[in-house]
Formats: structure tokens, C-alpha cells, sequence
């Protein structure tokens, strides 16, 4: 796959360089943020002024995705390596 088919499919990279034998290395940095509130109804609602009260919890987590591309001297993919985390 071509340096070109790569951009076709995942876009720019966020980081070119080169490796140790002068190579392109493009990488890849995708991050997500999910947020979820949750309530609890008990089945009462507190007006208080004319304002509703809910009480709830909100959740945040991150999830990452780097991607490591390497080209050979014909600018052809050689390698690829990829990583996730979530917290």
C-alpha cells in the first residue's frame, strides 16, 4: 500500500519523520472522550422556585489510538504497529 492509499483511508497523519534508516514513519494520535450521566428517579420531583432539581453521576473515559506506519525506500507500508488504552 502506497503512502497515498494510506492518506486515502485514515487522512493525514499527525506526526511524519523518519527512522534510524532514513525511512518515513507517519503516525497516527485518535483520542475520544465518552461522557454519561446517569439519574436515579425515585419517583418524586423537587420543584424548588420553579427550578427542577435531578441528581445523578456523571462518568468520563478516554479511549486512544496511535498507529505507527513505516514506508520502505519505495514509499510502499513495511510495517505497522498500533496501541490502545482506555481510562
Amino acid at each position: 500500500m502506497s503512502g497515498a492509499d494510506v492518506a486515502t483511508v485514515l487522512g493525514s497523519p499527525n506526526i511524519v519523520s523518519t527512522d534510524e534508516d532514513r525511512n518515513e514513519v507517519w503516525v497516527y494520535d485518535k483520542i475520544a472522550t465518552d461522557r454519561v450521566f446517569s439519574t436515579r428517579d425515585g419517583g418524586a420531583s423537587v420543584l424548588v422556585l420553579g427550578v427542577g432539581g435531578a441528581a445523578g453521576a456523571e462518568s468520563v473515559s478516554q479511549r486512544t489510538l496511535t498507529v505507527v506506519i513505516k514506508f520502505d525506500k519505495g514509499g510502499l507500508v513495511r510495517d505497522f504497529a498500533y496501541h490502545t488504552s482506555r481510562f
